[in-house]
């Protein structure tokens, strides 16, 4: 294995998409609580705290489940030889701990929800990821908090509250239809996530029901009056994409899950384009 092959399964581990997305998450937080002009240092720490976290968390996750990926995703780093699984730990550490200083800059609430979450990062692959829905529900909560976490740095976590509970249920259904996706390694291993425990059927049943919740509850900051027209423009063709993925599903969970995705950034961005239409008339 030369070493530029291994550099990029260095860099494979943290899923650099993955991190990027991430990443946007917090800033998106903090733009929704208005805080990012006058917070700039705050929001930068935030930021990349939080691609150092998922990047950290991604590589830890490739080490505890190198024996799954075998199956499921055999051309993954660790599975394909391109890094050691001590190197891959080593590494994830180095992550942790870059995301820990940066996340001492920060206010109480945000450090307090960085804790949280480290520890969690950590606990998730070799504590929860098998537990029928627990694993999935502390994914969700996961994904959710970034936008907490970007708001907490500013200093207001009220106006991102109910973005993160829209963000936690679409996280939620994607990854119940990810495990749909892998439960034949997941079976092999002997997991036993929520499609093993309730049946392929039943679990896409309830990603669906989760998904028609979010949906019903999307027009709250529309009639709570944070946000205007221009929020309900951009979030219900996200509603559209997340429905159609939920019963994309049934028929194939790989492009159910993918497209759930989509909406969900979809669903984000109608946040950003909220706050902003909000923010343009004071000259913001």
């Amino acid at each position: 294995m030369t070493a530029g092959e291994t550099i990029r399964g260095v860099l494979e581990l943290t899923r650099p998409v993955n991190v990027i997305a991430a990443s946007a998450l917090p800033f998106i937080g903090a733009f929704v609580a208005g805080g990012v002009g006058d917070h700039s240092f705050a929001v930068a720490a935030a930021v990349a705290a939080t691609g150092l976290a998922v990047g950290a968390g991604n590589a830890i996750n490739d080490y505890f489940d190198r024996e799954i990926d075998r199956i499921n995703q055999p051309d993954r780093a660790i599975p394909r030889g391109a890094v050691s699984p001590r190197g891959a730990l080593a590494f994830s550490l180095v992550l942790f701990a870059g995301a820990v200083a940066l996340a001492l800059t920060l206010p109480t609430a945000a450090l307090a929800i960085a804790g949280i979450n480290l520890v969690a990062l950590v606990a998730y692959t070799e504590l929860f990821k098998g537990l029928p829905g627990i694993g999935n529900a502390l994914v969700a909560y996961l994904v959710g908090s970034t936008f907490l976490f970007g708001a907490a740095a500013v200093g207001d976590m009220g106006p991102a509250v109910v973005l993160f509970v829209l963000a936690a249920i679409a996280t939620l259904t994607r990854e119940i239809v990810k495990d749909v996706e892998d439960i034949d390694g997941d079976r092999e291993e002997g997991l036993n996530t929520l499609p093993i425990a309730v049946g392929e059927t039943r679990a896409l049943q309830i990603a669906a029901a989760l998904i028609v919740v979010g949906v019903v509850a999307s027009p709250i900051p529309f009639l709570l009056g944070h946000f205007g027209v221009a929020y309900l423009l951009v979030v219900i063709p996200a509603d559209a994409i997340m429905c159609y993925a939920a019963y994309e599903s049934f028929e194939d969970p790989t492009a159910g899950q993918s497209h759930l995705k989509y909406g969900m950034f979809l669903a984000a961005l109608a946040f950003v384009v909220g706050r902003a239409a909000v923010a343009m008339p004071a000259g913001l």
